[in-house]
């Protein structure tokens, strides 16, 4: 008596709208978190992180920190691109989503001016720069992610709207 047992495939197929659907929530979410930024920046961060007599100083100082995201966004885009191709797009798409979030987190529970000094204003630079580059490596590693998994057809729509 022979009997036969067919395998049952258990390799599932990502389909191009799960792909960049993972994409887009991934991208929205981290653009929240970098524009929340702003909103501190310019409405909390001054009193908490930055007193001094001079109000506009105090914002402006707060608005320097904001932009050192900017700075780093590139720095992030090389690190996390070169990894890309090396070792998968996936595992550094998780890993640039990860650096956003905990330098996120972290800014959440830094201690402020009148606990650490000047120590304070330093860490939050070193969480924005950490934003940076998870948002620098998100953004490239997401539209290479949606742009390879899209149908022939569609290629350039799915780079467009992840633009």
């Amino acid at each position: 008596m022979s009997t036969s047992i067919e395998k049952c495939s258990t390799n599932r197929e990502s389909s191009p709208r799960r792909v960049l659907f993972a994409s887009f929530i991934g991208t929205t979410i981290e653009y929240f978190d970098f524009y929340v930024f702003s909103t501190a920046a310019a409405l909390i961060f001054p009193r908490l992180f930055f007193p001094s007599q001079n109000e506009q100083l105090a914002i402006l100082q707060s608005f320097l920190v904001f932009g050192v995201a900017f700075l780093s966004r590139p720095i992030g885009s090389v690190i996390f691109g070169h990894f890309g191709d090396k070792i998968g797009r996936k595992i550094t798409l998780i890993a640039s989503l990860l650096t956003m979030g905990i330098s996120t987190i972290i800014i959440g529970i830094l201690p402020t001016y009148e606990t650490a000094g000047w120590f304070a204003p330093f860490l939050l630079t070193v969480c924005r720069f950490g934003q940076g580059i998870g948002l620098g490596g998100e953004w490239g590693g997401a539209v290479l992610l949606a742009t390879e998994n899209a149908p022939q057809k569609n290629v350039v729509g799915m780079q467009c709207f992840r633009n």
